[in-house]
């Protein structure tokens, strides 16, 4: 690693303000550490803020409104906490497939949701002897679109191709959550749905995730994550889903679907949930929401596979959601 200069943090304030032009937030260090090693980026920062020096980030709290986590919390007090397994069960879950037990224990839920793409080209180290210039570090070309692009997206893809990777992230798109941002210019509110863009997320310089808000699902309403990968330990998500759906009288009357590893932010299939309101779920009610979730699918040369995986992903997770209710 370059010389760098560390920061220990002791206020949200003097996190966020802007004393150098290139810097970096560290907490839990299981992403940003192996990116600075490998000299993934382009620019190099000057900083290390280190922000478990701050007080009063690490929480879970449950009022009348919902969940809020603090983004310091780390992946194993969610998965171990019993108010996020009574009613936000699709979170306990897709929390306890991240990675190994010592990842999660140092891993934090901020750190999570805003970790960098796994795209080979890109976490490819210029140490190697090759450095692929590619969109996200402000070149011209995605290389994974004529290259190997086997775990790839298949939706959404824009300039590059790279998915999300947090599996966290899959949950809270369909728990409906918001993040609560600060920066040098106060806080402001962001619904997950918004905060991925293909080429990284919408946080501005400086600024950081200082909480998750979750809002308090219906009444009756079961939830499912369900995350396909090559290994049953430490992979990443070949395709990733999460459901919540509330029944009435054996009848639909709520319903929230959303996809990852699909594409670079997770996917909501808004029009695969309107087709399940109001109606009875059976088997072939649940294969047809599976194929309206997929219709928009792009798949590139090598990764048509995941189509199909995620079509059983989310008829299994409808199926298994109507099924405990």
């Amino acid at each position: 690693m370059k010389p760098i200069q560390h920061v220990n943090a002791r206020t949200i304030a003097a996190a966020v303000q802007p004393d150098y032009e290139q810097a970096m937030f560290i907490a839990g260090g299981t992403d940003c550490l192996s990116i600075l090693k490998n000299d993934v980026l382009p620019a190099y920062p000057e900083a290390l803020v280190n922000l478990k020096t701050i007080p009063g980030l690490e929480y879970i709290r449950e009022d009348a409104a919902g969940l809020r986590i603090g983004a310091l919390t780390t992946l194993a007090e969610i998965a171990g906490s019993p108010a996020v397994a009574a009613q936000y069960g699709c979170l306990a879950e897709a929390t306890r497939s991240v990675a190994s037990p010592q990842i999660r224990n140092m891993g934090t839920l901020g750190g999570n949701l805003c970790q960098d793409v796994r795209c080979w080209y890109y976490r490819c180290s210029p140490l190697t002897g090759k450095n692929y210039v590619c969109q996200r570090k402000g070149g011209r070309l995605c290389y994974a679109v004529a290259g190997d692009n086997r775990y790839q997206a298949i939706m959404g893809g824009k300039g590059c191709f790279a998915v999300c990777p947090s599996d966290t992230a899959v949950a809270l798109a369909a728990l409906d959550a918001t993040l609560a941002v600060q920066g040098p210019e106060g806080e402001r509110s962001i619904s997950l749905q918004e905060f991925y863009t293909p080429l990284g997320n919408t946080l501005k310089p400086h600024e950081l995730v200082a909480e998750v808000r979750i809002p308090r699902p219906l009444e009756g309403a079961r939830q499912t994550f369900l995350k396909f990968r090559l290994r049953k330990a430490i992979d990443f998500a070949l395709v990733s889903v999460a459901s919540v759906i509330t029944l009435e009288k054996g009848v639909c009357k709520d319903a929230r679907i959303a996809l990852g590893a699909v594409a670079p932010a997770p996917v909501r299939a808004s029009e695969a949930e309107a087709g399940l309101r109001g109606k009875n779920i059976d088997g072939a009610r649940a294969e047809e929401a599976a194929l309206t979730a997929l219709v928009g699918a792009r798949p590139l040369k090598m990764n048509a596979y995941k189509v199909e995986i995620a079509k059983t992903l989310v008829k299994r997770a409808i199926l298994a959601c109507t099924a405990v209710a």
